[in-house]
């Protein structure tokens, strides 16, 4: 059957190809002079780039098909391509129009059979003068393959005799897959809340540098922000405060799921969290009977951690957990739920490990894998559960040793709410001053020594103690969570701080066109350049 489908394609390409030749008119080509592809500031950098030093010229004759085999799902990779060059270039490039008698150059997205291209996010980039094949097993994989392509798009259009813009896209081949499975991000947005648009900015911006998971730390001490429709006094309470004594906020479900869908789109999963049996002082004061802590819970605006918990011992705790656990799970498509399961300074050891034992159940049951910080590895668990190494090396190899998954989020190399350095407006100092040279130089395969099989892959946890809005996020994330895409997609082999710095030096023309905020690193010799055309548009 596979064969078949590969045939199929091969000959429906042909019919295209020869169905463009006879509509397309004769254009003059154009001398773009020689490029490298190998010098192109692709982040995260590819696993194979071979160059072909010539151009392909990106202009108003150029179209774009995909699959038609599967017509659905590959063309809306090609429409997404379609949005994004037209909003950096201004060109608006028809997707398979094959009643167009303007094609000079052609973009082919193809689906590739899974045998000959194995991976669900590997792409193959083959770019020529008149045409760029874009071939993949899947959409992730092609939806992957896009973002390089974006960033191969140069800002500015060449100068030539045309009477139209020409943007020079260097030719050549790249092969490409992820070094790990999981890539992701956490945002805080307990702490301080946040609202559903900076969630999607954040979204596009990791989509960019193919961040494929984002976590959501949806509760906590100073806040409940996530709608849960069996317990209504959450959101209504718990959700009523945050740290520094602002008002607060939540999602909505319908909010949470349009979150959803927009990763979604952008081949993002989201992983919600609802941490306890620590950090639990928002629902304790929303409903007193799940409080097991010494005091009466009060609404908490401070950021001290450590002094509340659950009332591990109560069944009808467990049976609120099941009732979160369930309407979460009912709107969360992707695998994985977060239990959270740290800093539960005053539960009971017994009580804590009898609680996530516990609560692994509820979420099995739910049909999810549980996550838990590396705390959780101290409880009975199965080797189904994930761990999540940011404090501990012996909860993480207690982890290990029970067949579990890790995901490495070391506090000192990659949580984002650290200070860059002594001259930073915000962020802590607890775990480490974390510059943009120490986020990048360290070694996930080996920092822990846990083996690569069982390292699920690598997070970058932002903590919202010290900031309360998208600007602040915004400097605190970047341009460190670029550095840990490229940690988490590119092998250790393809990884150089030296050539690293050169090609982040060169993102600031995207990270201006999208308005971030990022901080501008004294270590890095930013390519500063103002389109002042551009600067207002958001990609």
């Amino acid at each position: 059957m596979k064969s078949s489908n590969t045939s199929k394609l091969v000959a429906s390409l042909l019919i295209l190809g020869l169905f463009v030749a006879c509509q397309q008119k004769e254009l003059p080509v154009y001398n773009l002079g020689e490029t490298d592809l190998t010098q192109e500031n692709l982040i995260p950098f590819p696993r194979n780039v071979e160059a072909s030093n010539g151009g392909f010229a990106l202009d108003p004759y150029t179209a774009i098909y995909t699959s038609s085999d599967d017509p659905t799902e590959f063309e809306s990779i090609g429409l997404f391509l379609a949005q994004k060059i037209a909003t950096k270039t201004g060109l608006v490039l028809p997707v398979n129009d094959l009643q167009i008698e303007r094609t000079d150059r052609i973009i082919n997205i193809i689906r590739k059979d899974s045998i000959v291209l194995p991976g669900e996010e590997a792409y193959e980039l083959y770019i020529g003068r008149d045409t760029i094949n874009l071939a993949a097993s899947s959409t992730q994989g092609a939806f992957r393959g896009i973002q390089t392509l974006r960033q191969l798009i140069p800002e500015e259009s060449i100068d030539t005799i045309a009477e139209f813009p020409i943007w020079s896209i260097p030719t050549g081949k790249i092969k490409d897959e992820p070094n790990f499975e999981y890539r992701g991000s956490m945002l805080d947005v307990a702490r301080h809340f946040f609202s559903v648009e900076d969630v999607k900015k954040y979204l596009d911006i990791l989509a960019y540098y193919k961040i494929n998971y984002l976590h959501l730390h949806l509760t906590d001490d100073q806040g409940w922000r996530i709608e849960i429709k069996s317990w209504p006094k959450l959101t209504e309470i718990g959700g009523s405060t945050e740290v520094g004594g602002e008002s607060g906020g939540y999602f909505t479900q319908e909010d949470y799921k349009d979150i959803v869908a927009y990763a979604a789109d952008l081949y993002i999963t989201i992983v919600p969290e609802v941490d306890m049996p620590g950090h639990t002082n928002a629902a304790s004061v929303s409903y007193p009977f799940l409080n097991g802590a010494a005091k009466p819970a009060k609404l908490y605006e401070g950021t001290r951690v450590g002094f509340s918990t659950f009332d591990t011992r109560k069944d009808t705790v467990y049976q609120f957990i099941d009732d979160v656990v369930r309407e979460i799970s009912e709107i969360t498509p992707g695998p994985y739920f977060h239990i959270g399961g740290d800093e539960s300074h005053v539960t009971e050891k017994d009580d804590y490990r009898y609680f996530v034992s516990r609560v692994e159940k509820i979420v099995q049951k739910h049909g999810k894998r549980m996550i838990g910080w590396d705390e959780v590895a101290t409880a009975d668990l199965d080797s189904t559960s994930i761990s999540q190494f940011w404090a501990s090396m012996k909860n993480a190899k207690l982890a290990q040793e029970k067949g579990m998954q890790v995901i490495l989020s070391p506090a000192s190399k990659s949580y984002l709410d650290m200070k860059y350095d002594t001259l930073s407006e915000y962020g802590l100092t607890w775990a480490a001053y974390i510059p943009v040279d120490s986020a990048y130089i360290w070694t996930p395969e080996t920092y822990s020594g846990i083996p690569k099989s069982q390292i699920l892959g690598v997070e970058a946890p932002l903590w919202s103690e010290t900031i309360s809005n998208i600007e602040e996020l915004e400097y605190l994330a970047f341009p460190r969570m670029i550095g840990y895409s490229e940690l988490s997609w590119t092998d250790e082999a393809n990884r150089d701080w030296e050539k690293f710095k050169v090609r982040l030096a060169n993102q600031a023309a995207y990270l201006d066109r999208m308005d971030v905020k990022y901080y501008p690193s004294p270590r890095i010799d930013w390519a500063k350049k103002d389109f002042p055309e551009k600067k207002v548009v958001k990609d």
